[in-house]
């Protein structure tokens, strides 16, 4: 298996707002990250199969911290950066992962 040994990458991408459209371009950023040899982590796709944003944003936060720290680095997907994101690349700048930035181009020419 090609990326059975490849290191974590974090996906930090916008979720709330626009849930239906975020939720598709997170898919494509941890498609991306497949195709250059990393595992994504997206705690964005996984996290609200069980946890609500709306009644429990702290629980889903610190879960997200948790995850990061397995990581090797954040990317940091899009130009937006929404509240949720900034608390994510603090985080990640204070334990030192280095911050990749992902543009939504590069995902729109390999997927479209």
């Amino acid at each position: 298996m090609k990326n059975r040994d490849s290191p974590f990458v974090y996906i930090c991408s916008p979720y709330s707002g626009d849930v239906e459209r975020n939720t598709e371009l997170a898919r494509r950023y941890s498609r991306l990250a497949v195709e250059r040899g990393f595992i994504p982590l997206a705690p964005h796709l996984l996290l609200p199969q069980f946890i609500s944003e709306e009644t429990e944003r702290e629980l889903a936060i610190s879960l997200d911290l948790k995850i990061l720290e397995c990581c090797r680095e954040i990317w940091v997907c899009g130009s937006t950066i929404s509240e949720g994101m900034k608390t994510e690349i603090l985080y990640a700048r204070t334990l030192g992962i280095p911050e990749r930035s992902i543009q939504e181009e590069e995902i729109n020419v390999r997927n479209c």
